[in-house]
């Protein structure tokens, strides 16, 4: 377990903890608008569990509006965090690999991890033991085919779709997925997905976009109810057991 938790605490201490990252903006401002889709379909009663803490917009979200959280966070730096900046949450500093919770929950969010993890279908396995008969199981990647993607390969700035980027390996990224890959992981691992979404007209790399307004980076995330999922940054499924 300590090899896979100081790999955790790597990331978080040159990313999450680093106030020196260029574009944290950027994907912070992803989050915020994604909260408004996400608290729709959090169940409102339910226990919800939370994979990873991040930056802590999310979580926050979800305890301030009386939604009972649990997270499971890898990173000691990240756990303390948690704690600090939220009254009375559940944070659990353990591998997700290593959880086992004492009753199932109604909502379970995995944004942004299924990307990181070693073994997607094992964790997909585990999220589905620990849902409940009629619990939701929410899921976010990013999508090897937006459309900053598939400009890239365009402009032979990236040899495919599929190839991870200095920021990905920056983050912790092993993989990127499409909407049919996703779906097919999770079908796989005995769900079925209920919804879809896609989010973030991403038109060039975050180091491409650091001078871009507060304005215009919102507008490139509201805009994407209007356009195929298939080309947005981030796409998300609804999941529950079949």
């Amino acid at each position: 377990m300590s090899s896979s938790v100081d790999k955790l605490e790597e990331i978080a201490q040159r990313y999450h903890a680093n106030d020196a990252v260029p574009d944290i903006h950027i994907e912070n401002l992803c989050q915020e608008y994604m909260i408004e889709w996400l608290l729709q379909h959090v169940s409102p009663a339910g226990r919800v569990l939370e994979l990873g803490y991040g930056d802590g917009l999310v979580t926050a979200a979800l305890c301030q509006s009386g939604r009972r959280v649990t997270v499971i966070e890898g990173a000691r730096t990240l756990v303390d965090r948690a704690r600090a900046e939220n009254s009375g949450i559940d944070c659990i500093h353990t591998l997700f690999e290593d959880y086992r919770p004492a009753e199932p929950f109604a909502t379970i969010l995995a944004s942004h991890v299924l990307e990181h993890v070693d073994d997607p279908q094992a964790i997909l396995g585990l999220l589905r033991s620990w849902l409940s008969d009629d619990g939701r199981l929410i899921c976010i990647v990013p999508n090897r085919n937006s459309l900053h993607r598939q400009l890239a390969v365009l402009m032979g700035l990236q040899p495919q779709l599929d190839t991870l980027s200095e920021r990905d390996h920056l983050v912790g990224h092993q993989r990127v997925y499409s909407l049919s890959g996703l779906i097919g992981e999770i079908e796989a691992a005995g769900m079925r997905v209920v919804d879809s979404a896609g989010f973030f007209l991403k038109v060039l790399p975050n180091s491409m976009m650091l001078d871009f307004s507060r304005e215009l980076l919102w507008c490139l995330n509201s805009i994407s109810p209007r356009l195929p999922k298939e080309l947005l940054a981030n796409i998300a499924v609804i999941a529950a057991k079949r």
